[in-house]
């Protein structure tokens, strides 16, 4: 298995949704020796859907607003994980002469969501599960990858 990264990135379209969903999980599943952030292409507006989901799992937001790829303090990491095409391109696009490993997690904004609310904020725990699977696979202690699936 290969070292867990330093520091990781996730990536997608504003980051109001699916990238600080992961950034948060991935901070209560990972060491704390690993750095985690999350950004978007463009600086979105901060999702209600995404407070209700993280407080289902003790997690919050706290004053944290969306923020672009371009406002982030510090632009190297080890791992940069996109979660839509855009982020995808603009990370490509971003690492072309760098060293950086990039990743593709496709998910699905839940933002295209309608009807009741409960349909909607069954559509942003869909994305939460997905991103806690995934994180959990790929970021698995190395005797837990030995086991059968």
């Amino acid at each position: 298995m290969a070292a867990l990264p330093h520091s990781i990135l996730f990536l997608c379209g504003m980051n109001a949704v699916r990238s600080p969903i992961a950034e948060h999980l991935a901070r209560r599943m990972l060491p704390a020796t690993s750095f985690v952030a999350s950004a978007g292409v463009h600086a979105g507006e901060r999702d209600p859907f995404v407070d209700a989901v993280l407080a289902e799992e003790g997690l919050s937001l706290g004053e944290r607003q969306p923020k672009a790829l371009e406002e982030l303090e510090d632009d190297y990491f080890d791992l940069i994980v996109t979660l839509a095409p855009e982020a995808h391109h603009a990370a490509l696009e971003l690492t072309r002469s760098l060293a950086v490993e990039v990743e593709y997690w496709p998910m699905p904004d839940p933002t295209d969501t309608g009807g009741t609310r409960e349909h909607i904020m069954a559509a942003y725990r869909d994305v939460r599960e997905r991103l806690k699977a995934r994180i959990s696979r790929r970021f698995a202690a190395p005797k837990a990858e030995s086991a059968p699936d």
